[in-house]
């Protein structure tokens, strides 16, 4: 799919078709989001990452096909699962490896770690662990923009266990009656935690978009351009003032729930291996390689250089200093004497 895509025309693509720097760029993405999340697993084993990192290996071309698409401007609301996101929209990463490692540095001032990330210089409203509650906060935001005619778009990711949640029909209800400059971006990775998608839901969740009159879209998480190109429609709709649109975007995470979770318990190594058949960065590099864009010489580049701004990244949040005890109640809205 993805060939066939890059080889159309600009014509046939309805001025679509990505850029040879941009498909590049896309790809030195997901290498990058990949190379972080597999340096903070590592430091994981070693005791230096406090809490439970939720790692999206696997998932690089859902956070990489639709922050490509945004403007620096709009606005997007994540998961516990947002380090990719977090990335791909151009946050700091220096100051994103001091906030996992909980370091005055990071974005919060160490305080939020792993889940609760944000960084409003590039429209990274917030992260939120609780389940499904991002899709109302997205939903304000494009409230916002609309009311502002700032032609801002923001986007809400979540995963196929948010789209159970009562927030989810809220908030696509209210975003279809206001036509809201909203997309929901499900990443239905197959699993809820340890739930397998077709135990928790009866319906295809792109279907559920019907129910509220917005377009509902299924697409292959795993090919980063097909991912580009629905988005392309989506933006438009949602810039055009036509109102939101829901995408289900089919993909899989490669580590369990969350880094010490034990995936063997609620699926098999083939499975995975399965899945794995369709990497979206390595199946993305073939094709790269096929029409000419890439080699193995400018790949490995690639590799290297983001083995590189990682490792500097990670010097950078060692030598921070940690949060004072005395700011433990600032930034916060309700204090403990309230």
């Amino acid at each position: 799919m993805s060939i066939a895509l890059i080889e159309k025309t600009h014509l046939e693509l309805g001025g679509q078709q990505p850029s040879s720097s941009e498909l590049l760029e896309m790809y030195r993405l997901m290498i990058l989001i990949r190379t972080f999340e597999n340096k903070i697993k590592e430091l994981y084993s070693r005791g230096e990452v406090l809490g439970d990192p939720h790692l999206s290996s696997g998932q690089e071309a859902v956070a990489v096909g639709v922050c490509s698409v945004l403007e620096k401007s709009d606005y997007i609301t994540s998961t516990h699962r947002a380090h990719g996101h977090s990335i791909a929209k151009g946050a700091d990463i220096n100051k994103l490896f001091a906030e996992v490692l909980g370091k005055k540095t990071g974005f919060c001032g160490g305080k939020g770690g792993t889940m609760h990330l944000a960084d409003i210089s590039v429209g990274l409203l917030c992260t939120c662990p609780i389940i499904g509650a991002g899709m109302p906060l997205a939903l304000g935001a494009g409230l916002s923009a609309k009311l502002r005619g700032t032609n801002q778009v923001t986007v809400a990711f979540f995963g196929d266990g948010g789209n159970n949640q009562g927030t989810f029909h809220e908030s696509l209800n209210l975003a279809s009656i206001w036509k809201l400059p909203v997309i929901f971006v499900c990443e239905n990775n197959q699993y809820a935690e340890a739930t397998r998608v077709e135990a928790a839901t009866a319906a295809k969740i792109s279907d559920r978009g019907i129910a509220y009159s917005i377009p509902g879209i299924q697409v292959d998480g795993m090919d980063v351009l097909a991912i580009y190109g629905t988005m392309k429609e989506a933006v438009k709709r949602a810039r055009t003032s036509l109102g939101p649109t829901l995408i289900e975007a089919v993909t899989y995470r490669y580590e369990g729930h969350t880094v010490r979770d034990d995936w063997s318990l609620y699926r098999s190594k083939e499975e995975i291996d399965r899945w794995k058949m369709k990497d979206p960065i390595t199946n993305f590099q073939k094709d790269l390689f096929t029409i000419g864009i890439l080699d193995e010489e400018k790949s490995t580049d690639i590799s290297k250089s983001s083995e590189k701004i990682v490792e500097r990244a990670y010097d950078f949040a060692m030598k921070s200093p940690e949060p004072e005890i005395s700011e433990a109640f600032s930034d916060v809205f309700v204090t403990p004497d309230y």
